[in-house]
């Protein structure tokens, strides 16, 4: 991924939408952000489109979570995210 490719966002409300915008720049850009966090605010981001989205549940997996994970690896080098529960 290159810091300009955007999140497939096409399909959700605008709610969503802007949920996506900030946690994926977040994701991308914020100088401070650790891995825990990180995995946080995926998780929390996928537990907002359920309670707001449920039926986009599905596109949501299949798009937008993978980039976001995507994203998360890259930025810190890893070839795989750690499984088990986030502190």
């Amino acid at each position: 991924m290159n810091d300009g490719e955007e999140l497939e966002m096409s399909g959700f409300d605008a709610r969503c939408t802007l949920m996506f915008d900030v946690a994926w720049q977040t994701l991308r850009s914020d100088p401070d952000l650790k891995l825990c966090e990180g995995l946080r605010l995926i998780e929390a981001t996928r537990t907002a489109v359920s309670r707001l989205a449920p039926a986009s549940m599905g596109l949501f997996e299949s798009k937008v979570l993978p980039q976001m994970r995507s994203a998360l690896m890259e930025r810190f080098g890893l070839s795989e995210l750690p499984t088990g529960n986030v502190n």
